[in-house]
């Protein structure tokens, strides 16, 4: 058990930038972007050549430029590397007032959650910050995080957000997604349907029950914005409420993508406002353009209007 107590912040996660830890020049741009949060990667984005002064970039650029009122993130290597350690030592030593979460990648249960709580607690305690200020988001990218995530997700007060990696967690799962018939047109390899529906719905009502942000991992092919919008707009349709940018250009999408349209709040509000019309009158249901609403209806739609005052698009 976690020996502080937390209240958990609220954010807004539309669109988590991926920023590689070794380039500068992206550490710059990221910071100047839209993205409602940025995470300078030491993890996948950096060869191993190359991590230890990645490490000295993304401690410069939390240090030294202006990052606006976006969530300040890293990514640190794997708990099973010989890198982690001094992932977290080193950067939150050098910057830990300027990190807000710390994202750790291939999780397979509690067990790895704990260990990065651990160590930033104790870092908190020598370096003097507010223990528990700085927070966690996993990635779900192993089948034994997939299948363990109800308990992942209330393991530690820190923890934020998970995020759903299915690149990883095809070849975790032995998923035959790189077959040559994927790609040829095979009708007899193609899943009749969202092949991540189950992993996606799985992780999100955990996320859901624990109070947890449930984000969508990477869109790979950054050429193509249709695809990212369907993508996007499917994982929200589940209850998710942001995605991973690989590129500046899936920025704009996201931040459209997961929070209400103009459209949708002034639907939102005038049935909220009918039922509540209708109750005072002492009644139990109204009509709203030729439909029945009741409370349960007024439930789905107050959950848009909470989205929107969390985006800042109403009051």
């Amino acid at each position: 058990m976690s020996s502080y107590e937390r209240e958990r912040p609220v954010r807004v996660r539309r669109s988590e930038l991926s920023t590689p830890g070794h380039s500068e020049k992206m550490i710059a741009k990221a910071a100047q972007s839209d993205a409602d949060m940025v995470f300078l990667d030491l993890e996948d984005a950096v060869a191993p050549s190359a991590k230890v002064d990645a490490r000295r970039n993304i401690i410069a650029g939390l240090n030294e430029l202006d990052w606006g009122d976006k969530i300040r993130s890293y990514r640190i290597n794997g708990v099973h590397t010989q890198w982690c350690c001094d992932d977290i030592a080193e950067v939150v030593t050098g910057a830990g007032a300027n990190i807000d979460v710390i994202m750790v990648p291939k999780i397979k249960g509690p067990r790895e959650v704990w260990f990065v709580d651990d160590m930033l607690t104790q870092l908190e305690l020598k370096l003097g910050l507010e223990v528990g200020r700085i927070g966690i988001e996993c990635l779900v990218e192993e089948v034994e995080a997939l299948q363990t995530v109800d308990e992942v997700a209330r393991c530690s007060p820190r923890l934020e957000a998970l995020t759903l990696g299915v690149g990883d967690l095809s070849a975790s799962q032995g998923m035959r997604l790189g077959h040559i018939g994927v790609t040829d047109g095979d009708a007899a390899l193609r899943y009749p349907g969202d092949v991540w529906h189950y992993a996606r719905t799985r992780m999100i009502v955990a996320c859901r029950s624990a109070g947890l942000d449930a984000i969508d991992g990477p869109y790979a092919n950054f050429a193509n914005p249709d695809g990212y919008e369907r993508s996007a707009a499917t994982f929200s349709m589940l209850g998710g409420v942001g995605k991973w940018c690989i590129h500046p250009s899936q920025i704009e999408v996201a931040n459209r993508v997961f929070a209400p349209s103009t459209e949708e709040i002034a639907e939102a509000q005038g049935v909220v406002d009918a039922v509540r019309a209708a109750e005072a009158e002492g009644q139990g249901a109204a009509n709203y353009k030729g439909m029945m609403i009741d409370a349960a209806t007024t439930r789905l739609f107050e959950v848009t209007l909470d989205r929107a005052r969390q985006c800042g698009l109403i009051d």
